[in-house]
């Protein structure tokens, strides 16, 4: 298994969001036996040396991503994990009623990995963005929801899932070059333990997802002008670690920032976990409102649904002062 020393992470990143989850696949093949499933994307998927090692653990159903699911299911046991990958967009919405079935209501030791999750297949257009599917999924009952934030999250998350038997949902965003978010050597991954990125007592931004690496620019600006920002890595959508979130609520405010529908996903979990406590700060929740851009560069898209570092730091402090 590969070190989160400082080259491991670097490497990572450069690395890029299918080829870590490539990588991470690979390397856990030595420790423990699972199966490997993909819709047509096993080089996409990055699963190609797991496919060559391990033909027998490997199975490319076609074009059929709910296939691609029910055999995920039928090849997994307790003890033998499978996981499955496709686009964000097909491996949930297409996908709804089988991870409904099979993740859910019979909670089958499955790993369903959403590629090119939130804006990341900028060029591709709203079909293949996947802006909405944290909302379906994490309204099923029994499914852990990961959102990993850089090359060394994405690793330890598929890691973490493997070794464990939940029905697991893994949101990847990201694409070729991956923010370094988590740059210590002390850096641990915990399904459901929200890390803190830095400390700060004024604002409180949750975020998930690669787009957190936007929010630490926002809070480097945000710091010139005397606003000191806390950040907190909620890479574990479900079960939310509410313990981290409710454990200081003396901020001003409290920000979600997330590549996704505004309705639904993370900012969503967050309003549910506040809205039991009694005094609280206002939350803000930053992230796609109730359209689909359209297809064009990735920095484009975000600054049409106004998530750029610069338009974070704008907007908070538009409602700060």
């Amino acid at each position: 298994m590969m070190e989160m020393d400082d080259r491991g992470i670097k490497f990572l990143s450069y690395m890029g969001a299918r080829g870590t989850l490539g990588q991470a696949v690979f390397d856990m093949a030595e420790e423990k036996k699972f199966y490997a499933v993909s819709a047509d994307l096993g080089v996409g998927s990055g699963f190609s040396r797991f496919a060559d090692k391990y033909p027998e653990r490997f199975v490319d159903v076609g074009i059929a991503e709910q296939n691609m699911v029910a055999v995920a299911a039928g090849l997994s046991s307790k003890e033998t994990p499978s996981i499955a990958t496709s686009w964000a967009a097909f491996a949930s919405h297409r996908c709804a009623d089988q991870i409904r079935c099979f993740l859910g209501l019979m909670s089958s030791n499955v790993k369903v990995v959403g590629m090119g999750s939130g804006l990341a297949n900028s060029w591709t257009g709203g079909s293949h963005f996947g802006i909405s599917e944290l909302a379906m999924v994490r309204s099923v009952p029994g499914i852990d929801v990961i959102a990993p934030c850089d090359g060394a999250e994405i690793y330890s998350a598929v890691t973490a899932a493997l070794l464990n038997d939940r029905p697991t949902y893994i949101w990847l965003t990201g694409g070729t070059r991956l923010p370094v978010i988590n740059r210590s050597e002390a850096y641990r991954f915990q399904i459901g333990k929200a890390n803190l990125i830095r400390d700060g007592k004024d604002v409180l931004i949750v975020g998930c997802g690669t787009l957190l690496g936007e929010c630490v620019k926002a809070a480097d600006l945000l710091d010139k002008e005397g606003i000191s920002v806390k950040i907190l890595n909620m890479h574990t959508i479900k079960p939310l670690d509410t313990a981290a979130l409710l454990s200081d609520l003396s901020y001003r405010m409290i920000v979600t920032v997330e590549e996704h529908n505004v309705r639904g996903g993370l900012g969503s979990a967050v309003a549910e976990a506040l809205s039991e406590v009694k005094d609280k700060p206002v939350q803000i929740r930053l992230g796609i409102e109730d359209f689909v851009p359209a297809a064009g560069d990735y920095h484009y898209l975000l600054e049409c649904c106004k998530l750029t570092a610069e338009q974070i730091a704008s907007r908070i402090l538009m409602e700060i002062s």
